[in-house]
């Protein structure tokens, strides 16, 4: 039994911790996150119970503790609130004890209950996998130990460290610190990498966060999430069908006039539209203003930048009693800025119908084409042709 039934050398052990890891890795992506948490695809039984199965053998994940802790993470992210915010409880804490911040939610039955609905609730939820979370890990490691003898020790340790590193750590951590990011959500989150392997498309969080309810987590032609590869396998095997994906936009150089399509268009892809105004609008004004001055005060204008083009920035009193005095004496950047602000009333206000949010960007492109700005007027220009594209 020292080397079980299935000797492995280094290699052939490392291939197999990889491969088996990964499987974990694309059970939480999928069946926990995309499917269970927010609904953005649905499973045939089979492969869901395979999914929920593998969880419990290889993480001791409760799906409701997860979903719930998931989706109030989304509705307080980077408050005091919020499970595992890197914003608020420093970088090192949610890294390194990321797994921790996990458990200690898990117990915290008003989570549970208000965020954790519509998780299974069938006879084998509630008669093993919550019941008996740490029985399926126990399980993992005599299958283990069993099948490679001591090298499954290690094989298992790897198991049992994969998912709170990389998940509970890395994405939840990293992943609201570190990275680039395509659109401006209100919250710090970032894409780790546009190659989304080793956590299973997850690298992709700022992605999610701007499109919470798309089963592909990659925007951008360059980037890659395995896990929709998968789920596109999976529909092909009649196995998955896809809820919603995210929608990319396409800008009419003809368009005369605003309609009900455009509204559409930029209610859903609002964190769009705010990374667009920063690249198109802010950038080019910042540029222009910033040539104006020199030493201290062009030093300033750099320090204050964020907070005219991010959504989410954490500045100390100082800094944004600066930004309130850089406003008051730069009428082109107090113009951008309240812009900005006007923009993002048509869809965080709660007007009474749509029609009364088409009249508001009716009126936004009208006064932007008469702000004399040349960015305004062209990012006027923009919205005017801003439609979804056909998903395909």
């Amino acid at each position: 039994m020292l080397h079980g039934l299935i000797p492995l050398s280094f290699w052939p052990m490392l291939a197999v911790t990889l491969m088996l890891t990964h499987v974990t890795i694309v059970s939480v992506t999928i069946f926990l996150h995309r499917h269970q948490a927010h609904r953005a695809l649905s499973l045939h039984a089979s492969a869901s119970h395979f999914f929920r199965f593998w969880i419990w053998l290889t993480t001791a994940t409760v799906t409701k503790a997860w979903v719930a802790i998931h989706r109030k993470h989304h509705a307080r992210c980077e408050t005091p609130d919020d499970p595992h915010s890197p914003q608020v409880l420093g970088i090192g804490k949610v890294l390194f004890q990321g797994w921790m911040l996990y458990r200690r939610e898990a117990g915290n039955s008003e989570t549970l209950d208000r965020f954790g609905a519509g998780t299974p609730d069938d006879w084998l939820e509630r008669h093993l996998y919550s019941r008996f979370p740490n029985l399926g890990i126990a399980l993992m490691l005599i299958l283990n130990l069993l099948l490679f003898g001591l090298a499954g020790v290690a094989i298992w340790a790897a198991q049992m460290l994969w998912i709170p590193f990389w998940a509970a750590g890395v994405v939840n951590g990293l992943g609201h610190s570190l990275g680039y990011r395509n659109f401006e959500t209100p919250d710090a989150s970032t894409n780790l990498w546009p190659i989304g392997i080793i956590i299973g498309g997850e690298e992709l969080h700022n992605n999610h966060h701007a499109y919470p309810a798309s089963a592909r987590l990659s925007y951008q032609w360059w980037e890659l999430d395995i896990g929709w590869m998968y789920i596109r396998l999976l529909a092909l095997l009649n196995l998955a069908e896809v809820k919603n994906v995210s929608c990319k936009a396409s800008i009419q150089a003809d368009a005369l006039n605003i309609d009900l399509d455009t509204v559409k268009a930029v209610l859903r892809n609002r964190a769009h539209i705010l990374s667009l105004y920063g690249r198109r609008v802010v950038t080019p004004a910042m540029r222009q203003e910033t040539a104006k001055y020199a030493g201290p005060e062009r030093r300033l204008l750099r320090r204050i930048r964020p907070l005219l083009f991010r959504e989410y920035v954490k500045a100390d009193a100082t800094v944004r009693q600066n930004f309130s005095r850089i406003l008051d004496a730069n009428q082109v950047l107090a113009t951008v800025y309240q812009f900005k602000q006007q923009l993002k009333a048509v869809w965080s206000d709660s007007p009474d119908s749509r029609d009364e949010r088409l009249q508001r960007l009716r009126i936004w492109c009208q006064q932007a084409q008469q702000s004399g700005i040349p960015w305004l007027q062209h990012f006027a220009d923009i919205l005017r042709g801003y439609r979804l594209q056909p998903v395909h």
